[in-house]
């Protein structure tokens, strides 16, 4: 298994899944020709089709490898854990990952890949027969400007409704101006406590399909068209796009609290699946 894992972690990190690809294509044809945001989109898509040519990352940070993994109840997650950690240090030897766990006490890189909580690994029993192992590279930059309000906030008139979270992620995004390298995808969590809003933010790049909540849903699709007419684009240079999707989730709250939170990644979104299902390995 450890080189299945190992191909996962070289295809995560060097190619672009077609959906987002996609996505970036229709964001170019919706700039201006010849404009500095079209020749930027010309660039992402360069760097795209050369990193998958030639097998190197996509970017330069290779992000905290984020390890989502579905076990039935007979495998072990203890050594599927750590076949997980073995797969990073060879990713890491094989140039597919950058040396990116650094000691937080001492400031020492181990230059493997493998930290305390790096990499991050959550494990999930279901009752099915196969396990799924999901990957996502969380780059630096995009953890950088992610946000969090707790509401009311008078500063940004966001009050405890809908509305409010709404203004939250304009703000945030209004914020970041261009840095962690837009387009962005961005992803909300409303309610819970600090951290389990945040997580349910991050958790949202999982998800694919639209919400099946019609407010939610009709949240996320108002978003997207509110944070595109803030005219950031691509890199900051001004544009049509600066958001190509926008996924939100809510949480039960306490009555005291109403937190808000958004996570973003960059337009390098490296998210891939591996379904390993009777000796067989399917990359998605």
């Amino acid at each position: 298994m450890l080189g299945k894992i190992v191909e996962l972690i070289r295809l995560t990190a060097t190619e672009l899944s077609p959906d987002i690809l996609s996505a970036l294509k229709a964001a170019r044809s919706r700039e201006a020709s010849y404009g500095a945001a079209q020749s930027i989109y010309d660039r992402i898509l360069a760097n795209a089709d050369l990193a998958k040519e030639e097998s190197i990352p996509l970017c330069q940070d290779t992000g905290i490898p984020i390890f989502r993994v579905n076990l039935p109840e007979h495998e072990s997650a203890q050594n599927v854990h750590n076949i997980l950690k073995k797969a990073v240090k060879k990713a890491t030897k094989l140039n597919y990952l950058r040396p990116n766990a650094v000691d937080t006490l001492t400031g020492k890189n181990s230059g493997n890949g493998v930290g305390i909580g790096i990499p991050q690994v959550e494990i999930t029993r279901w009752n099915k027969d196969y396990s799924e192992i999901g990957l996502m590279l969380k780059g630096g930059g995009s953890e950088n400007v992610g946000a969090q309000f707790s509401l009311p906030d008078e500063d940004i008139n966001a009050n405890r409704d809908l509305d409010g979270v709404k203004n939250c992620v304009i703000e945030a995004v209004y914020q970041a101006q261009g840095k962690a390298c837009p387009p962005y995808f961005i992803g909300v969590g409303i309610g819970g406590d600090r951290a389990g809003s945040m997580k349910l933010a991050k958790e949202q790049f999982w998800r694919k399909l639209k919400h099946s909540h019609p407010q939610l849903r009709d949240l996320e699709e108002d978003l997207l068209v509110k944070l595109n007419q803030l005219g950031i684009g691509p890199m900051g240079v001004g544009g049509s796009t600066t958001v190509l999707s926008v996924k939100a989730d809510y949480l039960a709250r306490l009555p005291a609290s109403y937190f808000v939170s958004v996570a973003f990644t960059c337009w390098a979104f490296r998210a891939r699946f591996l379904t390993i299902r009777r000796g067989e390995y399917t990359y998605e």
